[in-house]
């Protein structure tokens, strides 16, 4: 492992051990001693890096936004049709749902800090405004509004259920949000 200025890895390493020891022993465990030795680096590597705990864990909950978010993009930005975004939705739903249980965990820590503090709070309105903006190449801002909600739930739902729901129940719940209201 290189040290001091030639490891340019250093940062990194830091950040995704933070996100490793959040997913493992929860944000309230988060401490400078703990991150240097799952990261194995020194110490004095992280005030270097960060001005403290709340920048570390802002950068660390950024990149983790910046993930899923692109998440979000490699399924709505290829769909041409509304049916396709439909059939886009349900897909994100499922694969969020059954991907890493580290996500899952993740989400729900950031939305605890963020139900708290402001700063985190703002965190998470910027993940949500960029999830609707794809959402909203599809749907209208109140239908994306209402998907992206969808998504959450569904998603949460999905992972912690011992019998989660099928596809057909994910499609027909986006189907209900996206159809056309008939006209009076």
């Amino acid at each position: 492992m290189a040290t001091g200025h030639t490891d340019p890895q250093r940062r990194a390493r830091i950040l995704a051990a933070t996100l490793d020891h959040i997913a493992e022993e929860g944000v309230a465990g988060v401490s400078h001693r703990k991150i240097a030795a799952r990261a194995g680096v020194p110490l004095g590597s992280m005030t270097y890096h960060f001005s403290g705990i709340d920048e570390l864990l802002r950068e660390a909950f950024t990149g983790f936004a910046d993930h899923i978010v692109t998440v979000f993009e490699e399924h709505l930005d290829r769909p041409g049709s509304p049916e396709e975004a439909c059939e886009a939705v349900t897909d994100l739903v499922h694969v969020l749902s059954e991907g890493p249980r580290r996500d899952l965990v993740l989400t729900q820590e950031l939305y605890t800090l963020a139900a708290r503090r402001p700063e985190y709070r703002e965190l998470t309105q910027a993940w949500m405004r960029r999830s609707r903006e794809r959402l909203e190449r599809h749907f209208d801002p109140d239908t994306a509004r209402q998907l992206d909600a969808l998504i959450e739930g569904l998603t949460l739902h999905r992972a912690l259920d011992p019998a989660p729901h099928d596809r057909a129940l994910t499609r027909e719940a986006v189907r209900r949000i996206t159809a056309t209201p008939p006209r009076a």
